[in-house]
Order: C-alpha cells, then structure tokens, then sequence
C-alpha cells in the first residue's frame, strides 16, 4: 500500500486539497515499536485521527466547477507526522509529538523517549514531503500558482497535548500564515463558511502547511489550514459522520470554487 495518493484534479486548477491526519492505518513492523496494547491504540487513534476528513475533501472535489487536486495521507500521523518540522523548529517536540511521536494525546508513553527518528522520517517523512514539494510545484508549472487547503479537525475539548487549548473553538478555525495567507483567501474561507457557523482565526490551532522548499520564499504559494469542530460532523470520539458532513463539503467545495 502506498504511504499517499495524489488524485489528480482538472489541469487548470491551482487548489490542492491536503489530508494528512484522516488515516487510522500502522504497518504492522512500526505498530511493533509502538508500546500501547491494541486496546489502548485504538483509543489513541480514536482521538489523534482527524476522522473522515479524507471524504470530506473527496466530496468537496466531487462538487466543485473546477475540480481541485488531492494530496492524501493513507497512513495514520502515530507513523510520522508530515506536517511537523522534522528539526528543533517544531515547538511540539517539547510533548513528544514532533514528526515521529513519543507520546500520546493524554501524554501517555507511546514510544520510549530515547526512540531513533531517523528510519521512519526516512521511510516515510522524506518520501512524503519530496511529493508533495513536486505536487506544488506542478501546479505552480501549470497554472503560476498553488493554493493549498489543508483539511483537518479537532475535538470539542481540548486534549492534555494541546499547547494552545485554553483558547476559542469555533465551529471552524482557519490556521494562517503572514507570509502564505493573502487576505483574500481568508475572507474567502469566511464567507463560505459562514453556513457553517462561526469562524475564528488561529485558535486552537494556528499556521499552515507548505513545503520547506516554498516556505517563507515563494509568494506565489498561498496557504490556509481549515480545522473544524468534530462535533458539527460526528460523534465523538471517532464515531460515525453525521449530516454536518454534507454541508461542510458544499461550503469547502464553494472555497474551492471561488479560488
């Protein structure tokens, strides 16, 4: 099984649509460093999957006039995490949850904290960032420029890991960047989802994903993270999608369509 797919949109569109944190799935020899019982993990992934946001981008594509492209995470982040710095940049090391975790959502030992990166972030982090570096660059060849929407969740109630949980949680949170995230964009994401609910700007979470090779150099790459509220779509924790799913994915798709 591939690590990721890349589904290829129409070839005049500048949208990438990123899924990285929707997968439950573990090799079984990285499941083998991971010291949770199989009880415990799946509680783990229960709560650290940003469950059944792989659909929702796909229903999205599905709707949209011009249809995106697709970047999509087939692995759960417990193997690596390819949103993270994979150096000290990354302030989420200091809970054991840079690029290749050690710790769980409660804090709870994952893998020993003396755990070598290294084979994983080759195997995987490496591989999955050169694809999805090629993937912008390939609509910045073809259309001048990239957009790309990372499509995430989070849950009601802050977790023990979060660093920033004592702040607002609206129904959806857009994560910006000074540099990627032109105001046009963000007031694009607000209007549409605006049938939603209310939306908030970088809290709980805040920033956007793009590749190292683009980030902070290239302003032809734009940039917004949307987080949304697991309970305006499912039950928590990783339960079933409810009705909210199809009215999030008319709005991301009117998000898609305006860009």
């Amino acid at each position: 099984m591939s690590s990721f797919d890349v589904l290829a949109g129409d070839p005049g569109s500048s949208v990438l649509l990123h899924v990285p944190h929707s997968a439950r799935n573990i090799p079984a020899d990285v499941r083998a460093g991971i010291g949770l019982d199989d009880e415990a993990l799946e509680r783990e992934l229960d709560h650290i999957t940003d469950a059944h946001t792989a659909e929702l981008a796909g229903r999205a594509a599905a709707l949209a006039g011009v249809t995106p492209w697709r970047f999509v995470n087939r692995l759960s982040r417990l193997v690596v995490d390819p949103e993270r710095f994979p150096d000290e940049r990354e302030e989420m090391a200091a809970v054991g949850m840079g690029a290749v975790y050690t710790r769980t959502t409660h804090r709870d030992e994952l893998r020993p904290a003396g755990t070598d990166p290294e084979p994983l972030l080759e195997r995987y982090f490496r591989p999955y960032a050169a694809a999805m570096t090629e993937a912008v660059a390939g609509r910045l060849a073809a259309t001048g420029r990239a957009v790309v929407i990372d499509v995430h969740s989070y849950p009601t109630a802050p977790l023990p890991y979060e660093l920033h949980g004592g702040g607002p949680r609206p129904p959806v949170c857009l994560g910006t960047d000074a540099f990627h995230t032109p105001p046009k964009l963000t007031e694009a994401a607000r209007e549409a989802f605006a049938v939603c609910g209310e939306t908030g700007l970088d809290s709980p979470f805040a920033g956007t994903y793009v590749p190292l090779e683009f980030y902070g150099t290239d302003a032809r790459v734009h940039a917004l993270m949307v987080e949304i509220r697991r309970d305006t779509y499912m039950a928590e924790p990783g339960g079933p999608a409810g009705p909210g799913l199809d009215r999030l994915a008319s709005a991301l798709a009117a998000l898609v369509d305006s860009l």
